[in-house]
């Protein structure tokens, strides 16, 4: 889950009222940053609390992120991985506030981490980290979220001795429309252990769609590799690997086979939309 901010801010700045009957400039841009970062700040710890309404109101009715998610569909993801995933901490780090009038763009790292246990011999751990752009407006004199998009995005779910594994999820950062691209995924797996895996493409959309996965087994070098198309919706895309751990046990000559571990690697594919070409159309 993205779109958090924590932050702590400093004491108000009080200037002394003496020295002008006006508010300077800076005095402005100063109380205007302070309020970004409150405003963000805010955000973060009522989704830390899992307060939907005071989270929600911090958003423009007219919200409309970079994955094309208004603000009832966003309203619905977020009410959706809250009630799965109630135990969430949310941090981020701001790297830059630009204002201009009423507008005001904040680039950030956000950061979120879950323990999911799944049951009592084995736990789970969920990590996200992203690159993104926050765009602010003030309306009737207070800062609203008006969209956002995630330059960079990735996320893993793992479970038991998954966990420990170093796993290295490549794909283009971003790709044009309907263009050719290949997704790798490496790791090596515990001594003993038989490990497969899959990758796939699925569209960042709501609800989202089961991708179909195909695994197999490892190969040798331990790198698995696919190959894809963007699609040509002008959709942003996930590719998402998936891996699974078992262990053989002979005995009496039979074998059985154990999950010893399991877990996603997702990250984030940006898809850069086809220019419409428009002919010049002469009116006779």
């Amino acid at each position: 889950m993205k779109k958090f901010i924590l932050i702590i801010l400093t004491a108000l700045f009080l200037a002394p009222s003496v020295l002008a009957e006006e508010p300077s400039f800076w005095g402005i841009f100063q109380n205007d940053t302070r309020e970004i970062k409150s405003l963000l700040n805010s955000q973060v710890r009522y989704a830390n609390r899992t307060n939907f309404d005071k989270f929600i109101a911090t958003y423009d009715k007219n919200y409309k992120n970079a994955d094309g998610f208004d603000l009832e569909t966003y309203s619905t993801l977020v009410k959706d991985i809250w009630k799965t995933y109630d135990k969430i901490k949310y941090d981020i780090k701001i790297k830059d506030i630009a204002i201009k009038d009423d507008c005001a763009t904040v680039k950030v790292e956000e950061f979120s981490y879950a323990d999911i246990p799944v049951s009592e011999k084995m736990d789970g751990v969920l990590k996200s980290e992203a690159d993104s752009v926050y765009y602010l407006k003030k309306i009737n004199g207070k800062w609203k979220v008006s969209s956002d998009s995630v330059i960079s995005e990735n996320t893993s779910m793992l479970y038991g001795d998954a966990i420990g594994l170093d796993i290295k999820l490549t794909a283009p950062a971003k790709i044009p429309a309907n263009t050719e691209y290949t997704a790798s995924l490496e790791f090596t797996p515990p001594e003993d252990t038989i490990a497969i895996a899959s990758i796939a493409s699925d569209k960042v959309e709501y609800p989202q769609k089961q991708a179909k996965e195909v695994f197999r087994k490892l190969p040798d070098d331990n790198i698995l590799e696919r190959l894809f198309i963007s699609n040509s919706d002008n959709v942003n895309e996930y590719v998402v690997a998936s891996i699974g751990l078992t262990k053989a046990d002979i005995s009496d000559l039979s074998i059985k086979l154990s999950l010893t571990g399991f877990g996603y690697q997702i990250t984030r594919v940006n898809v850069i939309p086809k220019k419409t070409e428009e002919s010049n159309v002469e009116d006779k």
